[in-house]
C-alpha cells in the first residue's frame, strides 16, 4: 500500500511488470523532511508537493461553525469523486471494467496501492448509501485490476502492496459474492504469507521480498484480511495466522501509551514512529479479533490507540495533513474507516464520535467549487492546482465513515 519506506532513505519502487508503475530509484536528501522521515510510516512514492510549501498540519485555520455533513452528502462527496477520477475503458467479458485517473488531468491510472484504497472508499460509500450504481463500480474498478495486474501479483516485491489489494477483494467479496474476488483475495494473501512469514525478529511479515525491515504496514492489514478471509470461508488457518501476526505486532510495535511504531529493520532497531493508517489499521486488527479472542483486551489496546491518534496525533482535534510525500497524502482515510468501524462495533460513540464528526465537518468545510476535499483540513481546497486522486481520499473517507454509528 503506500508507501513506504525503511530506516531514513526513501525508496522509489521499480517493478517489472506491464501491471505496474514503473518508479526509479533515488535518494532524496532534503533537509525540511529529515524530521518528518524519522517518524513516518513505511513510504514508497516520495515525491513532494512543493506547490503548496511544505509539510502542515491542520488547525490553524479550522472552521468553529463546521457543520456535519447528511448522510445524502456524503454520497455526493464520493459522486463528485467518481466524476472526477472514475475511467470505464471497456468491456471485461459479459462485464465492464474501469479505474481510477492519478489527477484531475488524467496522466495515468493510479497506482496499485492508491487504487486498492481508493476502491476501499467506494466500498464504505456502498455501506452508507447502497446503490447499484455503487455496487457496479465496485465490480468494473476490481475488474480493471484484473486487466492490468493479472489475478496473482507475486511480481511485486511490496508485500504490502498485495495485501492491501487482497483486503480490498475481500471486503468487495461480502458485497457482490463474487467468487473470483474471494479467490484473488485468497490467492494473493496466500503469497504473501509463504514469502514474508518468518521467525526472524520472532516472526513478523517482512515489507518487501528483500527482507530488510519488518512494517506494521503489510503486518496490520494482514491480520484484518486473514481474519475476513477466515468470516468467509471457515477455514481457521487464516484465524490462526491472524493471532500469530497479531501477536508479534502486539510484542514489537505496540506501545501501552497507544503508539503504534511503523517498522523494524532486520537488525532488530525500530525504524518508524507513528502515522495515522497504522494506527487505524491496528485498530481494525484489534477490532477483528475481539470476538474471537474474549480472553485478551484487544478493545483496551483499541481505546489506547484511538486515544493516542486524538490527544497526541491530531493539532487542534484535527488529523494531521501529513504531505510529506505522495504516498502519505492519503493515510488518514484508511485511520477513518477502520477507527469509525470500530467505533460502531464497539458502541463507542459517546467517547470518540464528537471527535471524528469534528473532523468529518472539517473536511467537508474545506471543499472546492467542484466539491472535491484534499488532504489539508486546514485551508481550503485548491481551486487552480492539479489534485491527485488520492489525497482527495481521506476526506471522502471520513465523511461517509462517521455513519457506521450515526
Amino acid at each position: 500500500m503506500k508507501k513506504h519506506l525503511s530506516n531514513l532513505y526513501p525508496m522509489m519502487r521499480t517493478i517489472n511488470q506491464p501491471g505496474f508503475l514503473k518508479f526509479s530509484k533515488r535518494l532524496l536528501f532534503v533537509a525540511t523532511l529529515i524530521i518528518t522521515i524519522i517518524v513516518s510510516g513505511c513510504q514508497k512514492d516520495m515525491k513532494v508537493d512543493t506547490s503548496a510549501g511544505p509539510t502542515t498540519i491542520a488547525g490553524s485555520k479550522l472552521k468553529t461553525n463546521a457543520v456535519l455533513p447528511t448522510r445524502a452528502e456524503a454520497l455526493v462527496a464520493m459522486q463528485v469523486y467518481n466524476n472526477t477520477f472514475y475511467n470505464q475503458y471497456g468491456t471485461y467479458g459479459p462485464s465492464y471494467k474501469a479505474y481510477y485517473w492519478k489527477d484531475q488531468n488524467h496522466t495515468n491510472r493510479m497506482d496499485f496501492w492508491m487504487q486498492a484504497e481508493a476502491i476501499e472508499m467506494l466500498i464504505d460509500a456502498y455501506y452508507i448509501n447502497p446503490s447499484t450504481d455503487l455496487k457496479n463500480k465496485i465490480s468494473y474498478l476490481y475488474n480493471g485490476m484484473r486487466d492490468y495486474s493479472g489475478l496473482t501479483w507475486e511480481n511485486n516485491p511490496f508485500n504490502d502492496d498485495i495485501i492491501w489489494g487482497s483486503l480490498m477483494c475481500i471486503r468487495a467479496y461480502a458485497i457482490t459474492n463474487d467468487g473470483g474476488m474471494l479467490d484473488m483475495a485468497k490467492n494473493n494473501f496466500n503469497i504473501v504469507w509463504n514469502r514474508a512469514w518468518d521467525t526472524n525478529l520472532g516472526g513478523g511479515l517482512w515489507w518487501k521480498t528483500d527482507k530488510q525491515s519488518k512494517n506494521a504496514c503489510v503486518n496490520a492489514p494482514a491480520v484484518i484480511c486473514a481474519m475476513k478471509l477466515y468470516n468467509a470461508t471457515g477455514d481457521v488457518t487464516y484465524r490462526d495466522k491472524a493471532k500469530l501476526i497479531m501477536d508479534w505486532m502486539v510484542g514489537k510495535f505496540y506501545i501501552s501509551t497507544g503508539e503504534v511504531k511503523g517498522a523494524v529493520n532486520a537488525s532488530n532497531v525500530i525504524t518508524e514512529g507513528a502515522r495515522t493508517y497504522t494506527q487505524g489499521t491496528f485498530i481494525g486488527a484489534c477490532d477483528v479479533l475481539r470476538s474471537q479472542y474474549p480472553a485478551i483486551n484487544y478493545a483496551a489496546m483499541a481505546n489506547s490507540v484511538m486515544d493516542y491518534t486524538k490527544n497526541n496525533m491530531s493539532p487542534g482535534g484535527i488529523l494531521p495533513d501529513e504531505y510529506d510525500t505522495g504516498d502519505t497524502q492519503g493515510m488518514k482515510g484508511i485511520f477513518a474507516r477502520w477507527a469509525c468501524i470500530y467505533v460502531q462495533s464497539a458502541s463507542l460513540q459517546g467517547t470518540y464520535g464528537a471527535w471524528l464528526d469534528n473532523n468529518a465537518a472539517q473536511a467537508w468545510s474545506i471543499r472546492n467549487s467542484s466539491g472535491l476535499m484534499w488532504g489539508k483540513w486546514g485551508t481550503r481546497t485548491s481551486d487552480t492546482i492539479v489534485l491527485n486522486s488520492f489525497e482527495t481520499t481521506p476526506g471522502v473517507s471520513m465523511v461517509n465513515n462517521v455513519y457506521w454509528y450515526h
